[in-house]
């Protein structure tokens, strides 16, 4: 058969594809989340850091922010070409503070990345653009850990006005979509100018617009924010849901 004589569009593809390294906490579980975040020609490709037998909590987030291992990720993810790679973990991010968090970016442009994210890193520039200065905080984490988050928020010059916390040391990735939007209504402030939804295995994804539309403000959550900032670097638009988006880009 002729190839010349098949009805088919084109043979020129696939679509080129832009690639974005991740490197995640060994648990995480919410792959197809992060992919409802990208556009068709974005790939995500993933890295782990190793298996750490312990709850989640501030010595977890002490072992998976580890430097050597960053690197390591780093460098499993650099043979396809991403253009930006993106540590994919709040707590790991936020846990050493401001200063640290800039110092993980380091460790993975050192390691060869052309550009680096951060969870933390991300909300950082988020707030610092909406120009936000008190928010609500749901996190999954601890007492402890959360303490830490208002510490790093504190350290960027924002209060946490009111603070609410699942107390989970696993499973995360587990929470309904109820139990989050409850927490976060009872999460709320009238002073808040915005919540902030902490962890990137805590599914979020399809309680963002209906919050933002019943509470009037911003809802920023852990995923989000990370895919918005590789988005930016890579200079693509912006997909999902979130009002704020629409107003950085």
């Amino acid at each position: 058969m002729d190839f010349a004589a098949l009805d088919i569009p084109s043979f020129d593809g696939p679509l080129a594809q832009r690639g974005i390294g991740v490197i995640a906490p060994f648990d995480l579980a919410l792959e197809r989340e992060l992919w409802r975040w990208v556009p068709m020609e974005v790939s995500l490709h993933l890295a782990r850091t190793p298996y750490e037998p312990v709850p989640v909590s501030m010595e977890m987030a002490h072992l998976v922010s580890n430097s050597v291992h960053l690197a390591a990720a780093t460098r499993d993810v650099l043979h396809v070409e991403p253009e930006v790679v993106a540590y994919l973990c709040t707590s790991g991010s936020f846990v050493n503070g401001v200063c640290a968090e800039e110092s993980l970016r380091k460790v993975i442009c050192d390691a060869g990345a052309p550009e680096a994210v951060t969870t933390s890193g991300a909300l950082a520039e988020v707030l610092r653009r909406l120009d936000l200065r008190r928010i609500s905080v749901l996190t999954p984490y601890d007492a402890d850990l959360t303490e830490r988050l208002h510490e790093f928020l504190g350290e960027l010059g924002v209060d946490t006005v009111t603070s609410d916390h699942l107390g989970l040391g696993g499973g995360i990735w587990k929470v309904s979509y109820r139990t989050i939007a409850e927490r976060i209504l009872a999460a709320d402030h009238t002073e808040a100018q915005a919540i902030f939804v902490s962890c990137t295995n805590l599914p979020t994804y399809d309680v963002i617009e209906p919050l933002e539309k019943a509470l009037g403000k911003p809802v920023l959550t852990a995923n989000q924010l990370t895919m918005w900032d590789c988005l930016r670097r890579m200079e693509l638009p912006i997909v999902g849901p979130g009002q704020w988006l629409r107003e950085v880009s």
